[in-house]
């Protein structure tokens, strides 16, 4: 009995990790690749380690009481964190995505009882489009809780917590590489500063979309790495503010169809169903793995969901007509036409 848990939060966490070695052997690698598998959290992502910490701390601040609304600007899988979390804890949960991320992403968060607001993506290519979209959603959000995940603190504090100390203890401390994807920052900037605390020399590697992967003002549906942003060429009031840039020693970036095929490669040597950001997180590992002064070190990749959330692609909302509630947001969009 006392294996049982009281909780869905108590399932958070505590993720395996996994040596690669059949990719290795297919890539002819010199260093070892170790994979973090966030899918394993109980609604599938790393974010569910961040939304925990959000709601937690909504809590703490007196934000959040029973019946009350949790939102947030999401590409998804924080979104669905949040939904699960929410639902488990008697909230109620609302979402705001562009209007191109996966279709599954989506119908996981409505059966989670979300409610989602999608915005068209060409809204989010216009200057200081991030700033004018979550000014907007708390004016018609007053009650609710904004979670905030680029902003909150309480995001990369998690992971400083949690996925850095696990990723010590689990390897007992051979770390010498950790590699991820950047979405708000929180999980490089947390973990990476846990295992430099412990020893400085650990080498932290972000990946980041490569420019043909990033939407823009004339193609705002390019076939991108969902979740997955650019920020070494960003301007630092732009950045997330739980992205800390001291963390990180280097930057690579990819290609969409790159990551596609390490997270295929992935597929057919080990059996492991991953995103594409995940695939990001494993062609920069094997970047960083070919090269001769990394021969025999330990390389931990953080993979931070299944592949499953990918299996429809998405369809532009762009056909469909907008939600009435964001139509003051794009009369400037619209004007601009």
């Amino acid at each position: 009995m006392a294996l049982l848990k009281n909780s869905v939060l108590d399932l958070i966490g505590n993720t395996p990790l996994l040596e690669l070695h059949r990719y290795r052997a297919l890539h002819g690698l010199s260093a070892r690749i170790v994979a973090k598998l966030e899918s394993r959290n109980p609604a599938g992502s790393i974010k569910d380690r961040t939304a925990l910490a959000l709601i937690r701390e909504g809590e703490r601040r007196g934000r959040l009481k029973p019946g009350g609304l949790v939102y947030d600007l999401t590409s998804g899988n924080t979104g669905i964190g949040l939904a699960a979390i929410a639902a488990a804890r008697g909230y109620r949960s609302k979402f705001y995505t562009r209007d191109c991320i996966s279709n599954d992403k989506i119908a996981l968060l409505r059966h989670f009882g979300a409610e989602i607001v999608q915005i068209p993506s060409r809204v989010f290519v216009e200057p200081g489009a991030r700033d004018r979209i979550i000014a907007f959603m708390q004016e018609v959000n007053p009650d609710g809780y904004f979670a905030d995940q680029i902003g909150n603190p309480a995001n990369p504090r998690i992971h400083f917590e949690t996925t850095g100390p696990e990723i010590w203890n689990d390897t007992d401390g051979a770390v010498d590489i950790l590699v991820g994807a950047v979405g708000t920052g929180g999980t490089i900037s947390g973990a990476g500063a846990y295992l430099k605390s412990r020893n400085p020399g650990v080498h932290v590697a972000i990946v980041e979309p490569a420019q043909t992967s990033l939407p823009t003002e004339d193609n705002p549906y390019v076939d991108q790495i969902e979740g997955v942003h650019r920020v070494s060429d960003i301007p630092a009031d732009l950045l997330p503010g739980t992205y800390d840039t001291t963390v990180t020693d280097e930057a690579l970036e990819v290609d969409t169809a790159a990551a596609r095929a390490a997270a295929r490669d992935l597929l057919r040597t080990e059996g492991l169903n991953v995103g594409l950001s995940a695939g990001s997180a494993i062609w920069a590992a094997t970047q960083v793995a070919r090269r001769p002064e990394n021969a025999g070190k330990l390389i931990v990749a953080v993979l931070a969901d299944s592949g499953e959330r990918y299996l429809c692609p998405p369809i532009a909302a762009a056909t469909a007509a907008p939600h009435p509630e964001i139509l003051p947001l794009l009369q400037p969009a619209i004007a601009a036409q």
